[in-house]
């Protein structure tokens, strides 16, 4: 049985091209320009889609319920831009489909570009490499947003930023500090290491910043974390709705106030929110709440999720 996710880059990438051109009224140079290819290729997929059928009075391509999703989202947030990847019952598969398309996304902005990468840690973000097809200038390199937790293999910032360098050919920096310090006490002694000051103040500079984000759920990797688990139910009194490069965010996308937000080794929030290019690649019904706070708090211009979160997205709140 073929493999209904299978070349999901490509489908997407076709749908893209046939709405905005159908549907959306852009010109075949506008849309090269919006997605980082050569006009050649867009009129190559439009005459693609015209031969084989796909194009009636609109356009019947599986994904383009995805498309719109993604341009209203992208609207409603003030986003740059999203991608909306199909709902795929099963859940690890789900995060493959939205790790290859953040790929995907982020292989076309870093591609002959001289950059640093900014990469967070998360099952999701694990798969984009998968996808990521690109070759930035030799200069480039790439850091870890976060500090590490002890296990999560495969996951882990250390292991999700190796992967990107390997993938791209540049060298790698490390955080290399726990998440979650014991108190901000013992986050400021830690600081007093240059070399861990130095790649902190990297991930400050780094053009593009790639992010998940955690529900507080308890069988959560993060909440397993000593220091979280102790003081978990104080963090869900406070508003917490989930965790953002470690901080926990209520509802509005604030900094809850407490001791653990004062202990993290990470890029903040606030920090992302300067950099030229930000992505969040997150998906799952269960982290609407804390998606919708992160782009409340407007800490990213780039969203990579599944249709039923782009619809919780623009049914509730902004």
């Amino acid at each position: 049985m073929d493999d209904p996710t299978e070349d999901l880059t490509e489908q997407l990438e076709r749908a893209r091209v046939a709405w905005f051109y159908f549907m959306g009224g852009l010109t075949q140079q506008e849309i090269a320009a919006r997605m980082n290819m050569t006009r050649l290729r867009v009129n190559k997929i439009i005459g693609q889609v015209r031969e084989d059928g796909a194009v009636r009075i609109d356009v019947t391509l599986p994904l383009t319920d995805c498309i719109a999703l993604a341009e209203a989202v992208t609207a409603r947030y003030g986003l740059a831009e999203a991608v909306v990847v199909p709902d795929v019952p099963d859940y690890l598969e789900q995060k493959r489909v939205i790790g290859e398309a953040a790929g995907a996304m982020a292989g076309a902005l870093v591609e002959g570009r001289d950059l640093g990468i900014g990469v967070a840690t998360g099952r999701t973000l694990s798969f984009a490499v998968r996808r990521l097809h690109a070759k930035p200038h030799p200069d480039s390199w790439v850091v870890g947003l976060t500090g590490g937790v002890t296990r999560s293999s495969g996951t882990n910032t250390f292991e999700v930023a190796t992967s990107f360098a390997r993938s791209l050919g540049v060298e790698c920096h490390y955080l290399t500090a726990p998440l979650y310090c014991a108190s901000p006490e013992s986050r400021e002694t830690l600081l007093l290491i240059d070399e861990l000051t130095d790649v902190l103040a990297r991930t400050e500079i780094a053009d593009l910043g790639i992010t998940s984000c955690g529900s507080l759920a308890e069988d959560a990797t993060l909440t397993q974390i000593r220091v979280v688990k102790d003081h978990l139910d104080d963090v869900l009194k406070r508003g917490a709705v989930g965790e953002f490069l470690g901080c926990f965010l209520d509802a509005q996308g604030r900094p809850v106030d407490h001791f653990l937000n004062e202990s993290i080794i990470a890029l903040s929030p606030d920090k992302l929110k300067l950099k030229p290019m930000s992505m969040l690649v997150s998906g799952g019904i269960e982290k609407v709440q804390i998606i919708r706070a992160i782009l409340r708090g407007g800490y990213v211009n780039r969203l990579v999720t599944n249709e039923a979160v782009a619809r919780a997205l623009m049914a509730g709140p902004r």
